[in-house]
């Protein structure tokens, strides 16, 4: 059970543990709280939302988070509740030693926006340590001779609490000889003299057994006892002394072992025994000292390397003991020189691997850097390569972010490798380097490309249904489904060209296909635009221009105008007897369907009544007369021509000619054979019809003709003949037929008035 005073001290801890914890100035950007060490782990440090004036759930979605220095997580932040609770049970003396106060550094990182608030935990000493000295016996060498008041150093006992937990006084059995006095040290210890009450008698009591007792300032006190071994010696009336009561020392923390410090020295005026003296560490415990000192010559040196930042001073005390027993002491006080052995931390706080294109200003990553040297060894400069569009800002002591310059381009750069150089300013100069890499993730940001602006397919018609007549492709830059294209067919401007019925496209690949079967002679070209749409968000999309041409096909034989095929009656030429070699009988006249070579027409005579008397040009169907003609000749011919085509293969027709060789106008015109079967054949009305107005036209034409030459005549003749019309003696005049390269007729027939022969009169 707890005593009332227990309790009251108890009431007052935790009153002043409260004050601490929530007299913090307000708005500063710094938070510090204060509570006892070893509580339990879990227990409550305080609720950081209500002292930051956020709502609970904020915590949660900022992703509100405690770093700190170092591997070991001693907090932990109930994000739910805004409590920041203890991870474990926190030893003061472990993470602290003899420092104080013992302040514990650590940071609260929010997000959206980034925000770092510093904060500060300070632990509290308790009396958990009772004071202990370092060695069970002290042995006292004192001579009988020694003055009542001399006093004796007594090594002190350690307590590795702090302030008034640690040690207070010293005391000392009861005993006639000795009383104990405690004194203060520039440090803050306290350290225990014997001094001498009562003069010492070897002969009556050569030796003194007493207990040294440490007591601490704690509630209850704490205490550590040792026993104090005292041999009387014989008269030694002169202690040794040091030069200097005090010896201050620099020395580098990367001097090598068993370099020297210092060497301290003291003198005894005794002789003999008496006045040698022997040096040791006061306090000779090797764990907690890296020095150690020659007993002779009192030199001390380095057994163990040193480190600034773990301890940066020493107090050691030197003992120089006599023969007779007697010691004096003094102090060397070390100093630790700070050197550039530590190479920058960085501590990676926060980071994004994939950062957005077209996205400015965009925070890629927040970290933090340290260095434990000291001065322009701690001092640090953090930087990146200057080629990327990256900086680097400060925002919070040592804390920095890496943000993106300007908006990145995946198309022109898909990813970075940032190396993050941290250098101090120390000599040498050391540096850290830490290497991050940054992908850029796509954005809808490239429309599809066509390769061509436009495309000319050539299909041959005839061509079967469902053919592949050629390919579209365009290209997006972007990646993922950005970069996926979907082709399509866009409506054509005119609604009434039936594209969706001649062809189709593949909408993955691009490729084109005839639905039906093409006809040259129907449809000569055709044309239509083409889509290509990627698959972002909104998607992006372009257009090319698609332009069919059919190619010919020799589908078609060529077809006769004249002399018409399936008139009732055939059609007879009349050729004049005195007629020359070439006289012009008729032209056959044909047109092909096809185009180019498909439709360059030859001609060719076949078969002939009589060989050799008439010849077809092969170029443009004229019928001429080859020889000229005699009484010998039958009076009926019939010739059978081929017109055929240039395609492959080629394709031809035939027509049927009928010539009748005459005298002159005068002779009538005899019937063909085919005729005169035909007249004795009963007439159809619609033949006869046909015929009538056949032989009408014929007529008309024929008057028109001899009217047209006989005014050429009359112009002809002039004055010279007294305004006579001279009248054509001889043949009558052929007609002149031609045909264009194409296969079509000419523009106009032309026929002129020649004069083979003059009869005489």
């Amino acid at each position: 059970m707890e005593t009332a005073p227990a309790k009251t001290l108890q009431k007052r801890q935790v009153i002043f543990l409260a004050i601490l914890l929530f007299l913090w100035e307000t708005g500063s950007e710094e938070i510090r709280y204060s509570m006892p060490e070893e509580r339990e782990s879990g227990s409550l440090v305080a609720n950081l939302a209500k002292d930051l004036d956020l709502r609970v759930g904020e915590l949660a979605t900022r992703g509100a988070r405690i770093h700190y220095k170092g591997n070991k997580q001693l907090l932990q932040l109930d994000i739910t509740t805004g409590n920041l609770l203890l991870y474990e049970k926190l030893d003061r003396e472990v993470l602290c030693r003899a420092t104080d106060p013992c302040i514990l550094h650590f940071q609260l990182l929010l997000e959206n926006p980034v925000q770092i608030i510093q904060a500060d935990l300070q632990l509290t000493d308790i009396n958990d340590h009772s004071p202990e000295f370092l060695e069970r016996e002290m042995l006292l060498k004192i001579p009988e001779s020694v003055q009542t008041g001399t006093v004796f150093p007594l090594k002190i006992a350690q307590d590795f609490d702090i302030g008034s937990n640690t040690v207070q006084n010293y005391t000392i059995s009861p005993n006639s000889h000795f009383h104990v006095v405690t004194h203060h040290r520039g440090d803050g210890r306290k350290y225990p003299e014997l001094v001498l009450d009562k003069a010492l008698d070897r002969e009556k009591q050569p030796e003194l057994s007493l207990t040294l007792t440490a007591l601490d300032g704690g509630a209850p006190p704490r205490s550590g006892t040792t026993t104090v071994r005292i041999e009387v010696v014989d008269i030694n009336d002169n202690a040794p002394e040091f030069l200097q009561s005090v010896y201050e020392v620099q020395i580098p923390e990367n001097s090598p072992l068993n370099s020297l410090v210092v060497a301290v020295s003291a003198r005894d005026l005794d002789a003999g025994t008496y006045g040698k003296v022997a040096y040791a560490l006061f306090q000779g415990d090797e764990v907690t000292q890296p020095f150690v000192i020659d007993e002779i010559t009192g030199e001390i040196s380095l057994k163990r390397a040193l480190d600034f930042e773990a301890t940066r001073f020493y107090n050691v005390e030197i003992a120089a003991t006599d023969g007779g027993g007697l010691s004096g002491k003094c102090t060397v006080a070390i100093e630790v020189v700070d050197v550039n052995d530590n190479a920058p931390e960085l501590t990676m706080s926060r980071l994004i691997s994939s950062v957005p294109e077209n996205s400015p200003e965009t925070v890629v990553a927040v970290f933090s850097v340290s260095d434990p040297d000291s001065g322009e060894n701690g001092k640090m400069v953090s930087t990146i390569q200057n080629d990327l569009p990256f900086l680097l800002k400060p925002t919070f002591k040592n804390f920095y972010s890496l943000v993106t310059e300007r908006s990145l381009d995946r198309e022109e750069r898909a990813g970075y490798n940032i190396t993050i150089t941290v250098t101090d300013m120390g000599t040498p100069r050391l540096k850290t380097e830490h290497n991050i890499t940054v992908l850029v993730s796509d954005v809808n940001d490239n429309a599809p490309a066509f390769t061509q602006t436009s495309y000319t397919l050539w299909v041959r018609e005839n061509n079967s249904p469902a053919l592949h007549i050629g390919s579209v492709s365009a290209t997006d830059t972007d990646a993922g489904a950005n970069a996926q294209v979907t082709y399509s067919l866009l409506p054509p401007p005119d609604p009434l060209v039936p594209l969706a019925s001649l062809v189709s496209i593949n909408p993955d690949n691009g490729h084109l296909f005839a639905l039906t079967s093409l006809d040259y002679e129907a449809l000569r070209a055709f044309e239509f635009r083409v889509g290509a749409t990627d698959r972002g968000s909104p998607a992006l999309s372009s257009q090319a221009l698609v332009r069919v041409l059919v190619a010919d096909a020799n589908d078609n034989a060529p077809f006769v105008l004249y002399p018409l095929q399936n008139a009732s009656a055939p059609c007879t030429e009349l050729v004049p007897r005195a007629a020359e070699p070439g006289y012009l009988v008729t032209k056959v006249v044909a047109v092909d369907g096809d185009a180019g070579q498909n439709a360059w027409l030859s001609y060719q005579l076949l078969k002939a009544t009589e060989p050799g008397l008439f010849g077809v040009w092969a170029h443009n169907g004229e019928v001429r007369t080859a020889r000229l003609l005699s009484e010998r000749d039958a009076p009926k011919q019939r010739l059978v021509v081929l017109v055929k085509d240039n395609g492959e293969p080629p394709l031809s027709a035939s027509v049927t000619l009928h010539v009748l060789l005459v005298d002159g106008f005068s002779q009538p015109y005899l019937p063909a054979p085919e005729a005169e079967a035909a007249a004795a054949a009963p007439a159809d009305p619609l033949t006869v019809y046909l015929v009538v107005a056949l032989a009408s036209v014929s007529s008309l034409f024929l008057f028109s003709v001899l009217v047209f030459v006989a005014v050429r005549l009359c112009r002809r003749g002039g004055a010279a003949s007294a305004g006579r019309c001279p009248v054509a003696e001889g043949h009558f005049p052929g007609h002149l037929v031609d045909v264009s390269g194409t296969g079509t007729l000419s523009q106009s027939y032309q026929y002129e008035e020649r004069w083979r022969h003059r009869y005489p009169k």
